[in-house]
């Protein structure tokens, strides 16, 4: 396997991939700004972020770490659409370890994309991409253990749970048990929901 993100690689992989149900993974752009913006003003995104993206200014700069993590091969994150366009939400590997083939899964979605399938179905998308473009072979993702939204999501994308890990997140001076799920390029292909 040629390590993702060296030249060669990168010019082989998809940056778009479009979903059976018309859902289309695409590289994020400057002229999505405004959408991560809007994003970021719902309180179920914004907790989750280490940086706030509270101006104009913070959504280009988020934008534009996407775009150089690509580049050097070390996350790759994809804006999810529909086919007008509308940034529904967003899934993302990385860090991507390209010694032993592993990425770290994430995602999030738009309050009016929340309960209709969008973050399962993108998530399906995004593995498969990550074990055919990348070449990775065990993708990883962790969730707050009061968040079975965030878990039905992960099952639902064929992420079975692994275990648990104990007050790992502090968020407002709380700590959360963070559950673990993974998936291997070996698992079979999940039903789709």
């Amino acid at each position: 396997m040629t390590a993702p993100g060296s030249a060669r690689e990168t010019r082989l992989m998809r940056d778009r991939v479009e979903t059976p149900s018309g859902l289309v993974l695409r590289r994020w752009t400057g002229g999505d700004a405004a959408s991560v913006l809007a994003a970021f003003a719902d309180p179920l995104i914004r907790t989750q972020s280490v940086t706030p993206v509270d101006t104009p200014s913070a959504a280009e700069r988020r934008i534009a770490q996407r775009t150089a993590r690509w580049a050097d091969g070390s996350a790759f994150a994809f804006a999810v659409v529909d086919g007008a366009d509308t940034v529904l939400g967003q899934v993302s590997v990385g860090p991507v370890d390209p010694r032993h083939a592993n990425g770290w899964v994430s995602y999030w979605t738009t309050p009016p994309a929340r309960g209709r399938g969008t973050a399962s179905r993108s998530c399906r998308a995004l593995a498969h991409w990550a074990f055919t473009d990348l070449g990775l072979f065990r993708l990883e993702l962790g969730h707050r253990v009061d968040n079975p939204a965030s878990c039905k999501v992960a099952r639902s994308a064929g992420f079975p749970v692994e275990g648990l890990e104990r007050q790992k997140l502090t968020y407002d001076g709380a700590r959360y048990d963070v559950e673990t799920h993974a998936r291997l390029a070996t698992d079979p292909e999940p039903a789709a929901g």
